[in-house]
């Protein structure tokens, strides 16, 4: 079960439109905070931050009491204290226990993510990428998304970002794997959800076009030296065959 909440704050800003005119271009600071537990053993999770048109901007490690802020250049120019999220994690919990007692302990179906697999550049062999898990429309934020490359799990340098809102209430999350891609390799990426039977899968590989074989190379190789062997015949002829028609073009003729 879990209780969720947020605030979405409508800005307008001016913008123009050169020969058209003033025009009012809307953008959305959202809230985004949520507080769940299971019905089994005591484990809750929560999550505070705040998101400008669907990115993020920080978000608090509620465990350290510290903000955490998307891009550390965000940090300059703005500030939030960490304790106004502990105490409204403090509220959402208490404003949990009231729903779970108000709807007799009765839980929202799960929704399950749709996933998408995808690099983050055009894919070079041996040139390094990212690859990027995507999971979207899913609920509730509990979500533990895996990497595996030709079977075996990969943890090193993963990146896992905070659960983003969405506007009808369900949630999206991303995760990146650096790598170098090799031909051959088969990447998956999984996610598992608090509740589900099973996790959800998607998989990758590079795609590349085959090298030519030896001999693919052999048969290219003769081809092209035929072309060029007809090529010289036929420019020989076409010189002997001027020389012979100016030498004719010359004969003096009879008197």
């Amino acid at each position: 079960m879990a209780v969720l909440s947020g605030v979405a704050v409508p800005l307008l800003l001016l913008g123009v439109l050169g020969g058209v005119g003033a025009v009012l271009k809307p953008h959305v600071l959202l809230q985004a905070e949520f507080y769940q537990r299971s019905e089994g053993p005591d484990k809750a999770w929560a999550q505070f931050g705040f998101h400008f048109d669907a990115d993020e901007l920080f978000h608090v490690e509620l465990d350290a009491a510290q903000t955490v802020w998307r891009l550390p250049e965000f940090g300059r120019f703005a500030s939030f204290e960490a304790q106004g999220a502990l105490q409204n994690m403090a509220v959402g919990k208490q404003n949990l226990e009231v729903t779970i007692g108000n709807s007799n302990r009765s839980q929202q179906d799960f929704v399950t993510p749709e996933l998408a697999l995808f690099p983050a550049e055009a894919v070079s062999l041996e040139e390094p990428n990212v690859l990027i898990c995507y999971a979207d429309k899913f609920w509730p934020p509990v979500a533990t998304m895996e990497w595996r490359r030709n079977g075996a799990v990969v943890s090193g340098g993963v990146y896992d970002s905070v659960y983003y809102g969405r506007p009808d209430l369900l949630f999206r999350k991303f995760s990146y794997l650096p790598f170098v891609p090799q031909r051959g390799d088969v990447y998956s990426c999984a996610v598992r959800r608090w509740g589900a039977e099973g996790p959800v899968q998607r998989m990758w590989e590079p795609e590349v076009p085959e090298p030519p074989s030896e001999s693919s190379a052999t048969l290219w190789c003769a081809v092209g030296l035929a072309v060029g062997i007809a090529g010289i015949a036929a420019g020989t002829a076409l010189i002997l065959r001027a020389v012979r028609r100016n030498a004719a073009n010359r004969q003096p003729g009879l008197l």
